[in-house]
């Protein structure tokens, strides 16, 4: 539970911080997933672990967009 908080404010930290680097249209299209992902989750049984996944998913491509490549971690 408590890396689905971690992936959610990771998410909209990426999104706020990267929003000049990605543009405001990608921002949008993003806030858009996301809102698909949450009303679809409503429906599922399982829905509310398949949509911790589908965020950390889309935190992937927002670290690959704004950051042009993959982290470096040293």
């Amino acid at each position: 539970m408590l890396l689905g908080v971690v992936a959610h404010v990771a998410f909209w930290l990426l999104l706020l911080f990267g929003i000049t680097e990605i543009g405001v249209g990608r921002a949008v299209l993003f806030v858009v997933l996301w809102g698909i992902g949450y009303a679809v989750s409503g429906w599922l049984m399982i829905g509310s672990m398949l949509f911790t996944s589908y965020v950390a998913v889309l935190d992937i491509v927002l670290v690959l967009l704004v950051f042009k490549g993959d982290v470096q971690l040293r």
